[in-house]
């Protein structure tokens, strides 16, 4: 098989919130696959520094600052994008945020505002970069889902109820836009090893140790797991595949775990 199904290189893509993490991560991976990076945050900080470090990996980054849950300024921000850097060929709509909190204690507003950027902002970031991709006769969306697309958990509610829904606007933005040429799939994440996890990845810590015996692979993910996922899902490779959303996870979602007494 010839690695030019998956090269990159002409390519524009768009991570939203990919100033740190495993949005970073993914934005590396294409960049070494050959696509032209650009990132977008709400803090001209963050991407001050994110553009740092890509740079010290070899990787000129752009970064614009926009609120992706706000339709105007997606739309200048994606406008300004396409006439400084190019066409967006590649959009991950990764931009997300949490909160913990039981369902009985949550306010409305805090319910609102995660359902807003994790599962509003990606249908507005894509309806405005779309209508680019159809006039151009293709391109990639990639939606980042969450094992919260499956299953459930204490004090994750709105972040559940807005990656479920992030499942289904995935296969509803692909049964709409697959007849352009366009590919929508999504990417559900496992437990990686990132600096938010850092506190609870260490020996003993029980939800650490939960990780580690309910994972088949039998650790956290890294970031650049994610990588290989990504540049499939945004090159020639997966034309077509359509619709889905590869869970990335180390085999959690494949198996009901084992026995505590089980070695």
């Amino acid at each position: 098989m010839s690695t030019k199904l998956f090269d990159l290189s002409g390519k524009v893509a768009l991570i939203t919130g990919g100033v740190h993490g495993l949005g970073m991560a993914m934005a590396k991976g294409l960049a070494h696959a050959g696509a032209t990076i650009v990132v977008n945050d709400l803090s001209s900080n963050a991407i001050d520094n994110a553009i740092a470090e890509y740079k010290a990996e070899g990787i000129e980054a752009h970064g614009y600052v926009f609120n992706v849950t706000d339709e105007s300024q997606v739309k200048e921000g994606v406008k300004k994008i396409e006439s400084e850097v190019g066409p967006i060929d590649i959009l991950i709509n990764n931009a997300g945020i949490i909160k913990r909190t039981p369902i009985i204690d949550m306010e409305v507003e805090d319910f609102a505002a995660v359902i807003n950027v994790d599962l509003i902002s990606p249908f507005i970031v894509s309806k405005t970069v779309v209508k680019g991709m159809i006039e151009r006769g293709g391109g990639k969306i990639i939606n980042i889902c969450s094992m919260m697309s499956e299953l459930g958990r204490d004090s994750v509610s709105a972040y559940a109820a807005a990656k479920g829904g992030l499942k289904m606007l995935t296969k509803n933005m692909a049964t709409e836009w697959a007849k352009y040429n366009i590919q929508t799939n999504g990417i559900g994440p496992g437990y990686f090893a990132t600096s938010q996890t850092a506190p609870i990845r260490v020996n003993g810590h029980p939800f650490n140790d939960f990780i580690i015996s309910r994972t088949p692979a039998a650790r956290w993910g890294d970031p650049e797991d994610l990588q290989g996922t990504a540049i499939f899902l945004a090159s020639k490779a997966s034309d077509f595949v359509n619709g889905h959303v590869v869970y990335v996870d180390g085999g959690i979602l494949a198996t009901i775990g084992k026995p505590s007494n089980e070695d």
